[in-house]
C-alpha cells in the first residue's frame, strides 16, 4: 500500500471569470519551492513550479502591479510592456 501523505497547505484564489477557474497556491517546503496551479472546477489544467528563493520577486512584481494601478498613484491605467523596467 502507498504511503499516505498529508496535501500541503493551499490557498485559492477564484478566477473573476467563474466556472470554477482558480489558482491554487501549493507550498512545498521540504522542496524549497512553491506550486501555482490553474483549475477548471476540480481539473488542475496547468503548473508552474517556483523556487521559493523567486517567490519575493513574484511578490514584488505583484505589489509594484497593484501599488500603480489602484493606489492613487499617477498611472495612466496601461501596463508597462512586458520586460520594462518599474520604479
Amino acid at each position: 500500500m502507498a504511503e499516505l501523505v498529508p496535501f500541503p497547505r493551499t490557498g485559492v484564489v477564484r478566477d473573476a471569470r467563474g466556472e470554477g477557474r482558480a489558482l491554487r497556491v501549493t507550498w512545498h517546503h521540504e522542496d524549497g519551492l512553491v506550486v501555482l496551479s490553474t483549475w477548471r472546477g476540480p481539473t488542475c489544467v496547468g503548473t508552474v513550479r517556483v523556487a521559493a528563493q523567486d517567490v519575493p520577486f513574484l511578490v514584488d512584481v505583484l505589489v509594484s502591479g497593484l501599488g500603480s494601478r489602484y493606489a492613487g498613484s499617477a498611472s495612466t491605467g496601461t501596463p508597462p510592456e512586458p520586460g520594462a523596467e518599474t520604479g
